[in-house]
This record gives C-alpha cells, sequence and structure tokens, in this order.
C-alpha cells in the first residue's frame, strides 16, 4: 500500500485528503502501463479526454467565470499521484495546467474562454516557450512578433515544445521589441489551425510523450491575441513557472514513491543468503536513505504549494528548492530501486526500468538543476 502518512502534515485541508483519496481511486481503475506503447498521441489524447470527463481537470485552471485562484497544493497531490501509477497520465494532466497557465494567472476574460475547454478536455493547451539557443536563457529567444495594424506576425521557431502536434492552442512566447532582452518579450494566443503554423518535427526522446519543434511562418493573430500588455511576457512566463515547477517537483515525488514501493516489495520477497534481500544490512541502508530522501522531498515540495495558497505573490525560491531537491533525490531514489532489482532493473519494460528513463527529463525541464541553484542564490544575495 502507498504510504499515504503525509497527508497528515497541516499543508492540507480535508478537501486535499478527500480529493488524494478520489484521484487514489480512480487511477487504480483507470490506468495502464501500455499507455503509449502504440500510437502515443492517440494515447495522450485519449488521457485528456477521461481526465476532462471524469473531473480532473478542473483542477489544471480555475473556472473563467469566477473569481478563484489555482489551488497548488491540489496540482501537487494530482501530479503526485498520477506520476506513481504512469508517467504519460502525469504529462497529459500537467501540461493542461501549464499551457493553460499563463491565460488562468494573466489572460483577460475573452481569453479566460477557452480555459472552459481546457478544463474540459475538449482542446488540448500547450506551452511554447524554449528555442534552441535559448533553453535556460529564456530572455534571449528569437521568435519575433511584429505588429501589423490590428495584428501581430509571428515568425520563428520554437522547440522541446510539450503537447506539439496534438495541442488545439499554444501560448507563444515572442520578442515584440520594446526593450532589449526580458523586457521586450510578449504572450500570445495561438491556434494550432493558424495560417502559417506548422509542426517542423517530431521529437523523440527516452520517456516518450507528445513533444515537437514548430514553426511559425508569418502567423497572424489578432492584437487581442495578446496576454497581458507588451512586455509583459518574461513576466508572465516566469510566474507561470513559480507555479508550475513546484508540480514538477510532485511528479518527481510520485515517481520516487512508486521506486519505494517497488524496492519495499522486492526486498521482502528476493530470496538470498538463506534469507531475503530485506535482511541485509546494506540493502537496509539503501532504503532507508531513500525514505529520508523522500520525505525530504515532500516536505519542501508541499511548504512551495503552501506557500503559494496561502497568498504569496511569488514562491520563486520556494519552487526552485523545491524542483532542484526533488528531481535530484528522487533520481538518487530510483537508481537505489534498479540497483537493487538486479538485472530485472534494467530489462525493457520493467517498472523500474521505466522510472529510471522517466526520471532523468525531470531535472533539465522547465529549468535545469543548474538554472534553479542560479536563482536561488540570486534571490538569497537579492535578500530575498
Amino acid at each position: 500500500m502507498p504510504d499515504k502518512s503525509f497527508l497528515s502534515w497541516p499543508f492540507f485541508d480535508d478537501r486535499h485528503r478527500a480529493l488524494a483519496g478520489g484521484i487514489e481511486s480512480w487511477c487504480a481503475s483507470n490506468l495502464s502501463p501500455a499507455h503509449g506503447r502504440g500510437d502515443l498521441d492517440a494515447a495522450c489524447r485519449d488521457l485528456v479526454r477521461r481526465l476532462g470527463r471524469d473531473g480532473w481537470l478542473v483542477h489544471t485552471a480555475p473556472d473563467p467565470h469566477a473569481t478563484a485562484l489555482l489551488d497548488v497544493r491540489t496540482l501537487c497531490l494530482m501530479r503526485e499521484t498520477l506520476a506513481r501509477h504512469d508517467a504519460l497520465a502525469d504529462f497529459a494532466f500537467a501540461m493542461q495546467g501549464l499551457g493553460a497557465g499563463p491565460i488562468s494567472l494573466f489572460g483577460n476574460a475573452e481569453q479566460r474562454h477557452w480555459l472552459a475547454r481546457t478544463r474540459s478536455g475538449e482542446a488540448i493547451a500547450a506551452f511554447a516557450l524554449s528555442e534552441q539557443q535559448s533553453g535556460s536563457d529564456v530572455a534571449n529567444i528569437g521568435l519575433t512578433a511584429r505588429r501589423d495594424g490590428n495584428s501581430y506576425v509571428l515568425d520563428g521557431e520554437k522547440t522541446w515544445i510539450s503537447n506539439g502536434g496534438i495541442a488545439d492552442l499554444y501560448v507563444v512566447f515572442a520578442r515584440t521589441g520594446e526593450a532589449p532582452g526580458a523586457k521586450g518579450i510578449s504572450a500570445f494566443i495561438v491556434p494550432a489551425d493558424a495560417a502559417g503554423f506548422s509542426v517542423a518535427e517530431q521529437l523523440d526522446v527516452i520517456s516518450p510523450h507528445p513533444l515537437a519543434r514548430i514553426a511559425f511562418d508569418s502567423v497572424r493573430v489578432p492584437a487581442s491575441a495578446m496576454i497581458g500588455a507588451t512586455g509583459e511576457g518574461f513576466k508572465i512566463a516566469m510566474a507561470t513557472l513559480d507555479v508550475f515547477r513546484a508540480t514538477v517537483a510532485a511528479a518527481a515525488l510520485g515517481f520516487a514513491r512508486r521506486a519505494l514501493e517497488e524496492t519495499l516489495e522486492r526486498a521482502r520477497g528476493r530470496r538470498m543468503f538463506d534469507g531475503t534481500l530485506a535482511d541485509l544490512q546494506l540493502v537496509q541502508g539503501a532504503i532507508a536513505e531513500m525514505a529520508l530522501d523522500i520525505d525530504a522531498a515532500a516536505l519542501l515540495v508541499y511548504r512551495a504549494a503552501w506557500t503559494k495558497d496561502s497568498g504569496a505573490g511569488r514562491i520563486t525560491r520556494e519552487a526552485a528548492m523545491a524542483k532542484l531537491f526533488a528531481t535530484e533525490r528522487a533520481q538518487r531514489v530510483v537508481d537505489k530501486a534498479v540497483q537493487l532489482h538486479g538485472g530485472d532493473g534494467v530489462r525493457r519494460g520493467h517498472i523500474v526500468e521505466r522510472l529510471y528513463r522517466d526520471i532523468r527529463a525531470l531535472r533539465i525541464y522547465e529549468g535545469a538543476s543548474e538554472v534553479q541553484k542560479v536563482v536561488i542564490a540570486r534571490q538569497l544575495l537579492a535578500g530575498g
């Protein structure tokens, strides 16, 4: 049985505990490790549809007609549970939130109509920020948006875009040129059927999910497609990542918890040296280290989420700490699980082998570990 003792921590309300039980039951009944082994795009569309149908996607964005804010503890609990069961289900849920995040946080009333469609699973969202030469260096993006009357014309490329090729809308960050660097970037909503938009390349990675390089060839969008004001794109991107970086940490936590569960089962059942694997002190030491890393990561994850839900405007330092620690320690936990599974740990398709591939990208996307260290240090040096 998965460890749920953390739900008694003071970070959570009764509604969070009820939600954790509900999504746990849904995962047990609806998810299969066979997801994505065939048509990956179709599998992801199906997951979005079913998550929307059963009401889970309402947590990825606020009601467009209400003033409620995102509940980050809910997002984290959802991602932790989904990731523990199925990495692709976690991906499908998370990208709805990240893709719609700038609209949730900064969109006007007209733009927020998109949220009704993303919350129901009718429309798939994508967050288009990264470029080949500006992954970690967001201020260096080169895709341009030129004002032309009542429209903007977008030219350039984005890459490493999750949901690329299956999304119905993309939130695209482009250089509008009001000032150099970060101050000259704006955010736009671009429908996937916009003339001049194309998927230039599907990208294949070690933990498969829909990922693409996308191209903009004189893509024209109305000026009303801009989220916020001109030059506010960098602020919008960073505020969105503040929220969703904590949820990346929660997904890592889910992978780590599953790795520990599998290791405990293996250690208790594997016969070795007239006893079990669990009788060996070296194995007990490894299990203790895994549990310690998981609890420490969970404390950072849910501190960040609770801080945001308690009214903090930004949680830059808390989110960076959570993402850095949880992803790095989850990698270590999963590596121990692989080691303690022996040959089975590297057998293609085994759960811990899949976890080994699933966890690796989390140390890179939405800000690599090295970038998180810079963020934390700058916050401290600035007195934040």
